[in-house]
């Protein structure tokens, strides 16, 4: 679990949303690419 390396559960989240973000801006980039 990701408790037990000391994480606090909104870093997760944030790291979450951080690669979902970079995930969608690069996807709209390869669409404005092309």
């Amino acid at each position: 679990h990701f408790e037990k390396k000391g994480w606090a559960e909104s870093t997760i989240v944030i790291r979450f949303w951080i690669i979902a973000s970079i995930l969608a801006l690069a996807g709209l980039a390869t669409l404005k690419l092309r």
